[in-house]
């Protein structure tokens, strides 16, 4: 009987179809960069203080420079040890023209007087750039709505992630991508003309509905590329920066997977290195957001240059459709289909169904559920705390963000270059670690010491996108396979409930210390490297199959050594039975 993975291997291997639809769907994840961290430029929060008419026509009148207005009429305040001028007071007294000279050697003597909140609104030193904060005057006491910005994101990322997952099963891989970029067109186009920022926020977590509901179901869309290698395997998103789910890993095809990942990976870390360049030339937010958006509307274009999940069509019994797809690929790749397709089957299906408790009924199951979803929690946290913190640093952010965004690369390749030669836990572990001690490090080191502080910062930023990449790596490999779908799905939901805590982290603690989120991002990382050490190392183990692989591994071990020796035994009775006819 002909398998789908005998016509599969006819089709051929990675040839020219594979390489265009690959090349196609990771162009998803260059927009998609800069919708997961664009609130740096998006949300970017200037100097600011109270806006006090009467001043600001003295200031006009008399030619005043804006720091001489500030050192005379705004209140210091205590800021980290530091006596700053006030963003959210003013003196509360009743100012009028006359009052005011404009020589500016007169000093007013307004520090016996009151302080009360801004009563005209504020005014912003953002020379030029225009974010959301500053329209909708998001400070003070309005600023924990800005982290509502990042956290309604992850909402509607986590609702996504589940959501589209189901309706790509239910109604074909293709189809649900290309409604989840049809309504990020929509989304997205709405963020950029929204009235309020209650508006705002609603269709931010539409946005983040389509836009990981279109990761997730252009992923498993992907999958198919790699049921088309000569090896079969559905490996392809290894190396993944953020989050994914729904795919199924199997120890074959290596050479293809590492490559494929390290590409993959690469097209998000580019979008993150073209991001601050867009955002330096198109200062206004909303026109950022429309740019943000457009690949989305052009993604519709690929209802005409990428096909159907052969495999998914198989299993909806939609068999001539997903043979004329495939020979259609083997045409492309100048190969011909001999096999014969009246009987087809497809013998990677799997009918077993996973439930929540086959996570947790188990002690080994339970810890490895509770120590992955802590790191994908971490991983997270740290990371989306990381670039959202060079928003509040007060540097120059486009030149930061670069730097920040260049050290990626190097994460792909680090993992690729030792988890043949050292194993998966160890790297894993060193990645947590390192990344807390340099967030620890960065905090103590002072600001006269600025490239030494952001040189440490950087090793931080690329060990934690090195545990974001090994977490997707490590997750796949400690679940049996019936469950390994279902369990992945699990434990990253985790990601996105990081990132919707991730903002409040970030800009709530900053504003008691500008360093103290970097100590609970530190404490985070250091907890999770010590969690690692508890997993098993999965280097050269075989993949589980079942849950007692998981629970008794020494037995997994046993059936391996018996299927070798019958292997063995099935080779001699093959060459013994030969010998007497070739005699």
């Amino acid at each position: 009987m002909t398998t789908f993975d005998d016509i599969l291997e006819e089709a051929g291997k990675f040839g020219r179809c594979q390489k265009r639809i690959f090349a196609l769907l990771c162009m998803v994840s260059m927009p998609w960069a800069g919708i997961y961290v664009g609130i740096v430029f998006q949300g970017y929060t200037p100097e600011h203080w109270c806006r006090q008419p009467t001043v600001q026509q003295q200031r006009e009148a008399c030619g005043w420079t804006l720091q001489d207005t500030i050192r005379k009429t705004v209140p210091l305040v205590n800021v980290s040890g530091e006596l700053q001028p006030s963003s959210c007071l003013q003196y509360d007294v009743e100012l009028n023209q006359s009052a005011l000279s404009c020589e500016l050697s007169q000093e007013f003597n307004f520090s016996q007087s009151p302080t009360s909140s801004c009563k005209h609104g504020w005014e912003y030193d953002y020379e030029g750039r225009q974010s959301f904060v500053t329209e909708f005057d998001l400070v003070c006491s309005d600023a924990w709505l800005v982290d509502m910005y990042q956290a309604t994101l992850n909402v509607g990322f986590l609702i996504g992630s589940i959501a589209i997952g189901y309706l790509a099963d239910r109604f074909g891989r293709k189809l649900s991508f290309l409604m989840s970029n049809l309504l990020n067109g929509i989304a997205g186009i709405l963020v950029a003309v929204a009235p309020n920022y209650v508006s705002l926020l609603v269709f931010r977590t539409l946005y983040g509905f389509g836009v990981k509901g279109g990761w997730v179901a252009g992923y498993v869309l992907k999958r198919r590329l790699s049921e088309l290698f000569q090896d079969k395997q559905e490996e392809t998103q290894e190396q993944l920066v953020h989050a994914v789910v729904h795919f199924d890993h199997r120890d074959r095809g290596v050479e293809f997977r590492r490559t494929v990942g390290v590409v993959y990976q690469m097209f998000f870390s580019v979008g993150i290195l073209i991001l601050p360049l867009l955002a330096y030339y198109i200062s206004n937010w909303r026109w950022l957001q429309v740019v943000i958006t457009v690949p989305y509307i052009l993604f519709l274009s690929y209802y005409w240059f990428i096909p159907e999940s052969p495999r998914w069509l198989l299993s909806q019994n939609k068999k001539e459709k997903a043979v004329k797809i495939t020979e259609a690929m083997a045409k492309e790749n100048g190969m011909t289909l001999s096999k014969k397709i009246e009987n087809l089957t497809d013998d990677n299906a799997d009918s077993t169904t996973a439930s929540f408790m086959d996570l947790i009924r188990t002690p080994k199951m339970r810890k490895h559920t509770f120590i992955l979803s802590y790191n994908w929690f971490t991983s997270a946290v740290v990371y989306q705390g990381l670039i959202m913190r060079l928003g509040i640093l007060g540097g120059n952010v486009y030149i930061d963000f670069l730097i920040s965004g260049l050290v990626e690369f190097p994460a792909a390749f680090l993992i690729i270059f030792t988890i043949e030669r050292i194993g998966r836990r160890l790297p894993f572990a060193t990645a947590n670690f390192v990344a807390g001690a340099s967030c620890f490090i960065t905090a103590c080191i002072p600001d006269s010491m600025f490239w030494f502080k952001t040189a440490v910062a950087c090793i931080g930023r690329l060990c934690i996108t090195v545990t974001f990449e090994m977490v997707v790596f490590v997750n796949t490999e400690l679940y049996p396979t019936f469950v390994r779908n279902f369990g992945v799905s699990v434990c990253s939901t985790l990601c996105d409930v990081g990132g919707i805590v991730a903002p409040f982290l970030l800009y709530r603690l900053a504003v008691i210390w500008l360093e103290l989120p970097l100590i609970i991002f530190g404490s985070l990382a250091v907890l999770a490297g010590a969690l690692v050490l508890l997993l098993p190392e999965t280097r050269g183990v075989p993949l589980p199959d079942t849950i007692d692989d998981i629970e008794f591994p020494e037995r997994m071990k046993e059936k391996e050594q018996n299927g070798h020796l019958l292997d063995l035994l099935s080779t001699n009775d093959v060459t013994n039975n030969k010998t007497p006819a070739a005699v």
